[in-house]
């Protein structure tokens, strides 16, 4: 939509509703006895997160939803777009959403977990583990470690299944896969590169990291997830929901058309090929930022096993467009702050879902957004899109003034 003249007299009216909607803020924080700096203060927050989602739906994208936990404790939401293009409901703000690939935070996080009681080491290899299952075509597992897996640099090359056209998603989206399944098709493919050489993200290395948790533990990966992070950090709307197809409500429709000019397909309900500690977590905003805010304030790891996991290498240049100044530690990328410093998490997407939280150093400061009907028809969409959602992390994150002076 154009934007009218700053001039005009709608713009004028939506300035002298905002105006007076911060002063009710202010007089009733006050009439509490709060300070009213704190009202300014989350009255901005606010705002800028709506801003920001906003312009997330102004770009195609079918429905967002993100939630922002300030230092002091205070839970901000904002949604933007509809939950789904038939009913054209409201995105829920505590909707449930597959949150794809930030799965890698929770098993790694296990796995530092296993290494503090010493029932692993990072530096052990996988043929130690799963013996005879890295193999085949110059790949060995022999010279790959678990941190490597960890850190994306084993060279395993991808194989994963895919949804080329609407005909074979509606054909294929119940199938299922084992892990052994998964790991099988990468090894009918050279390694991308020799062991801790290079950068490649890896969706393999982690399944073979779930696999590595069942063979120490006794205990598929999504049951020590479960007992060592969810149930402690009482995270009541995350779990992992096998081979069942759809999600609880509240939850968004996600779409995605396979090219373009053709139709969307809802693409909600599915199982998808994630089997293994790639991937497969269903959560929400709320338990996302405690999960994050917990990790990083020292919660779920000793020290020294928190520090090797904020152990840094660059991204490759070919993944570096898509997350700008990333560097990629064991199941957690930092990122840079526009205000200074860096943050940390994760990112997650898959068939029209979108997900990223972040979380500052001290782990007191945390955003979640969960974007769905992720419509991108090319490249330049793609960089669109997450370039909206980086801003909007950046922009919950970044902390904002108090009247004296200081920051949030």
């Amino acid at each position: 939509m154009t934007s009218s003249p700053i001039h005009s007299p709608r713009r004028r009216g939506r300035s002298i509703r905002r105006n007076l909607a911060l002063a009710a803020i202010v007089a009733g924080t006050l009439s509490t006895g709060m300070p009213g700096a704190s009202a300014a203060q989350q009255y901005g927050d606010q705002a800028r997160l709506r801003r920001d989602a906003d312009a997330i739906t102004a770009l195609g994208v079918t429905g967002v939803q993100a939630r922002l936990v300030t230092s002091d404790g205070r839970n901000l939401t904002a949604t933007s777009g509809v939950a789904d293009l038939t009913t054209r409901r409201q995105v829920s703000s505590n909707g449930y959403f597959r949150i794809a690939s930030v799965t890698k935070a929770f098993v790694a996080t296990v796995i530092l977990q296993l290494a503090g009681d010493g029932r692993l080491s990072l530096d052990d290899t996988v043929e130690r583990w799963l013996p005879g299952v890295v193999s085949g075509n110059g790949n060995d597992g022999r010279a790959i470690t678990i941190r490597q897996l960890l850190q994306h640099t084993s060279g395993i090359h991808d194989d994963y299944p895919d949804y080329t056209s609407a005909e074979d998603f509606y054909q294929h989206r119940y199938d299922t896969y084992t892990p052994e399944q998964i790991v099988a098709r990468a090894m009918r493919h050279r390694p991308d590169f020799r062991p801790g050489t290079d950068w490649r993200y890896s969706n393999t290395g982690y399944v073979l990291l779930g696999m590595v948790i069942q063979r120490v533990t006794g205990h598929p990966w999504h049951e020590e997830v479960r007992d060592r992070i969810v149930r402690p950090l009482g995270l009541k709307h995350t779990f992992w929901p096998g081979t069942s197809p759809t999600l609880p409500r509240p939850h968004a429709s996600s779409y995605q058309r396979f090219k373009p000019g053709e139709p969307l397909v809802d693409v909600t309900e599915q199982v998808g090929p994630f089997a293994g500690g790639e991937a497969g977590l269903v959560s929400t905003t709320a338990d996302l930022n405690r999960f994050f805010g917990a990790l990083l304030g020292g919660r779920l790891l000793p020290p020294a096993q928190l520090a090797q996991m904020k152990q840094t290498i660059p991204v490759s240049k070919e993944f570096e467009p898509l997350m700008p100044g990333a560097r990629d530690g064991l199941g957690l990328f930092s990122r840079p702050l526009s205000c200074g410093g860096v943050y940390w998490g994760h990112e997650g997407g898959d068939s029209g879902w979108i997900s990223a939280a972040g979380v500052t150093a001290d782990g007191r400061r945390s955003v979640t957004v969960s974007m769905s009907g992720t419509i991108a028809d090319s490249t330049d969409d793609v960089l669109r899109i997450t370039r909206a959602e980086s801003k909007l992390v950046d922009d919950a994150l970044c902390s904002t003034p108090n009247a004296d002076g200081k920051t949030d």
